[in-house]
């Protein structure tokens, strides 16, 4: 699959191959040992679907998973639009991250010929805007649902910039228009910490004395 590294560290967009012929075309979406080959990303399963279906003008995020209590890893994603447009925003909200509070965009539709996913690991910030009526995302997650792990910053933080439409008012639940900035947040300890790629085993051994 043809990728792109995006501005925030370890997140992705993926084109996805497209086979056609005279019906149509046929579109794999996921197959484990090809999302997790590709460049940078950790073993991906996803164990949880689900689909989000907005009305034109819908903003949705900042949404991030902390890690669990118990030690459970935070949430890696895939989205893919199945329906309608998205402007679709990646946002680096864990602390201590060499990219902390960049912000990336990749337009998701439900292109004929070259359809997008975003891959978003674990820790990061998602958002999207919907631009058509009808806008449907499908999301495959890497954990169980977790309420108690999911938390918000504001999509309106100015401090981010991040590029979602203005006029007319942007269409918010209540849970994302209260949420804190990402300064806000930083102060209540609320973030994910930022983990640096695995190591190898060999760069994890321990040195011999000689």
């Amino acid at each position: 699959m043809e990728t792109r590294e995006l501005a925030v560290a370890g997140a992705l967009e993926v084109v996805l191959p497209v086979f056609p012929d005279r019906r149509g075309s046929f579109r794999p979406l996921y197959e484990e040992a090809d999302w997790s080959g590709l460049p940078g990303v950790p073993p991906f399963r996803a164990v949880r679907s689900g689909l989000s279906v907005n009305r034109a003008g819908v903003v949705r995020g900042v949404h991030y998973a902390v890690p669990g209590r118990d030690g459970a890893p935070a949430t890696a994603k895939i989205v893919v639009c199945v329906a309608g447009e998205a402007l679709d925003l990646v946002v680096d909200v864990r602390a201590g991250s060499p990219t902390f509070g960049r912000h990336d965009t990749v337009r998701l539709t439900a292109d004929a010929d070259r359809t997008r996913a975003v891959y978003c690991p674990p820790g990061i910030g998602h958002a999207f805007a919907a631009r058509a009526e009808g806008t449907v995302l499908l999301y495959l997650l890497s954990t169980p649902y977790r309420p108690a792990d999911e938390s918000a910053v504001s999509v309106l933080d100015p401090a981010l910039g991040l590029p979602v439409p203005r006029h007319p008012e942007p269409v918010l639940s209540d849970a994302d228009r209260a949420a804190p900035t990402l300064a806000e947040a930083l102060d209540r300890g609320l973030l994910p910490a930022y983990q640096p790629p695995a190591t190898t085993v060999a760069e994890q051994a321990p040195q011999q004395d000689p």
